[in-house]
């Protein structure tokens, strides 16, 4: 089992937003200050986790971005530097357990700037109207397990 830094935690049960042929930001950034080696020359791991499906009120579709910007919020007209999008999905893949899990690109011809996020993107012309996901970094996906939040 892997421990999950809060620190590499963009989203958390986090809505999507309503974006409609547009691009929102959703949850955190994750501040890279000095330090844009992303897993210190270790492969880590974006993470996106539909934990309510992401519906619309037409055939939307979405796409998920990896970006940075200088700001800690996020361009989204473009001028942001993006570093991996998915590929096209229908918002009827998108349901509850739904997983993307990709290597975050090391070495990229486009460098990574200061704040780093997640981003969602909808290429149909037909606004979210609800979703929630789960968005964050790790070194080991697969043994990475979710617990209920508790008092000790």
């Amino acid at each position: 089992m892997a421990i999950l830094d809060e620190r590499l935690e963009f989203a958390d049960a986090t809505a999507v937003g309503a974006p409609n042929n547009t691009t929102v930001n959703v949850g955190d950034v994750v501040d890279l200050t000095t330090a844009r080696d992303i897993g210190n020359g270790h492969t880590m791991f974006l993470v996106i986790q539909v934990t309510t499906a992401i519906t619309s009120g037409g055939a939307a579709t979405v796409s998920f971005l990896l970006s940075s910007d200088a700001a800690a919020a996020l361009a989204v007209n473009g001028a942001q530097t993006i570093h991996y999008t998915s590929d096209i999905i229908a918002k009827a893949s998108l349901v509850a357990g739904y997983e993307l899990v990709v290597p975050v690109p090391l070495g990229s011809s486009n460098p990574y700037e200061r704040y780093l996020g997640v981003q969602v993107k909808e290429n149909a012309g037909q606004a979210l109207t609800a979703g929630n996901i789960n968005a964050f970094l790790t070194y080991d996906p697969r043994g990475w397990k979710a617990y209920p939040d508790a008092t000790n």
